[in-house]
């Protein structure tokens, strides 16, 4: 994993996700608003969440060099969420995704580390645009998109989701 690139804010760091992650992704990925807003992956223990890290998130960081990152708090090295740039089936660019445990919401992290890689996205992998999805009444996640410079584009359905979202870009 030494290849790839991690980054680092004032209060975070950002690394790729491993398999040595599966625990933490399987606590947040059935965290409550994970499964509102973001949808129920099915992990039902932590060796789907394993299989989750290697067929998911691995292959798109060995083809493109980003994926999913796990955010890190480093004054006590505490795996706090996920930041990531998805190529996403449905979309024309690359997604910016993010999802924090609910006690470290509220507090600068989601805005420190997604504005870490919009930042990449265009210095480091030469992204021309971004963009993101989120549910209609998601209006955090929506707000803090807005504060990033995407703006809301249109309405729309992507394979393998019913819920109508919102699409959000930006150009880099």
């Amino acid at each position: 994993m030494g290849e790839f690139r991690s980054f680092e804010t004032e209060r975070l760091l950002l690394r790729p996700m491993s398999l040595d992650d599966a625990a933490f992704i399987f606590r947040l990925y059935n965290s409550p608003k994970w499964l509102q807003f973001i949808g129920d992956r099915n992990l039902r223990n932590t060796e789907d969440a394993r299989v989750y890290i290697k067929d998911r998130m691995l292959p798109q960081l060995n083809e493109l060099g980003f994926s999913n990152y796990c955010v890190v708090r480093k004054v006590d090295n505490v795996k706090i969420g996920a930041c990531g740039l998805y190529d996403r089936e449905g979309l024309q660019e690359i997604d910016l995704g993010f999802a924090f445990l609910p006690e470290y919401e509220g507090k600068g992290y989601a805005s420190e580390a997604t504005n870490t890689l919009v930042k990449a996205a265009k210095n480091i992998f030469s992204l021309k645009a971004l963009q993101a999805i989120t549910r209609l009444d998601n209006t955090g996640s929506q707000r803090l998109l807005e504060k990033l410079g995407f703006e809301h584009a249109e309405n729309i359905k992507i394979p393998k989701d019913p819920a109508e979202l919102m699409l959000y870009q930006i150009q880099l």
